[in-house]
């Protein structure tokens, strides 16, 4: 099973909209995926329809004392072959509980292990911050995608966090590689984007080539707790999912 995380530091970027609707593509495509809410706000969980679940990742994890439940338990399955491993709020207090145990970096990336027969791929979708819960998910992955909205303000926040993934791959897992940068909520009408994709482009980054449009499309699948593949198959950001799942399955070599 090869290990997908969505992560940046800030919110509001597309990560929970892009491994929601990036799941179900891969799934089209004869992937078994696990789709994982490694967020306390639990925005993943809420589009995928599943906020009333008891059980979650709260109660894999634990705090400073391991879990009482192992992950195939708390698995809620959406789709044939997709699954959701959901989040509630109490992640947060166990992110404070997780510093005081031994090898707390890689807590997730053992209890994800034995999933490895069951799913081809799985997508982690990290919190808005680099905390403990993060770093679980970096420290687990093969790659990740960088979502980021084009305006300079946010093209800062990257900066910052692509240093710190450096650390990562350094200290902790030193397979990491990033995937790419994925332009989300892109209007190519607008200056200020277009001079802030050229110059991101300058830097040498691997920038996708997949941008993800504004579109209120999507917003209203979400809310229907549907990817936009589903609500709206024909629609132009339908086939962005689809090329960015393409793309996905050739960098992780997924057959």
């Amino acid at each position: 099973m090869k290990v997908l995380a969505i992560a940046n530091h800030k919110g509001g970027c597309g990560k929970t909209t892009t491994s929601h609707n990036l799941a179900f593509c891969l799934a089209d495509r004869g992937q078994r995926v696990l789709l994982v809410d490694m967020d306390p706000q639990s925005g993943l969980t809420g589009v995928c329809g599943m906020l009333s679940s008891e059980a979650s990742l709260a109660d894999v994890l634990g705090g400073a004392n391991p879990g009482y439940l192992g992950i195939g338990s708390v698995l809620q399955k959406l789709e044939e072959r997709v699954s959701l491993a959901p989040s509630r709020i109490e992640l947060a207090n166990n992110e404070l509980g997780m510093v005081q145990r031994m090898g707390r970096e890689s807590i997730f990336k053992r209890i994800l292990e034995p999933m490895g027969s069951q799913f081809d791929i799985a997508i982690i979708d990290c919190a808005p911050s680099l905390g403990l819960l993060t770093v679980n998910a970096l420290t687990a992955a093969d790659k990740v995608i960088c979502p980021t909205l084009p305006p300079a303000q946010d093209l800062r926040v990257l900066q910052a966090f692509l240093s710190n993934l450096e650390t990562i791959q350094k200290e902790l897992n030193p397979r990491l590689e990033l995937l790419g940068i994925l332009i989300s909520l892109y209007e190519s009408r607008l200056k200020q984007h277009q001079a802030a994709l050229k110059a991101l482009e300058e830097t040498g980054l691997p920038v996708l080539p997949i941008k993800i449009s504004r579109s209120v499309r999507i917003s209203e699948a979400s809310g229907k707790a549907l990817p936009i593949i589903r609500q709206y198959p024909n629609h132009p950001q339908s086939d962005n999912y689809r090329q960015l799942a393409a793309l996905v399955e050739e960098k992780l070599n997924l057959s």
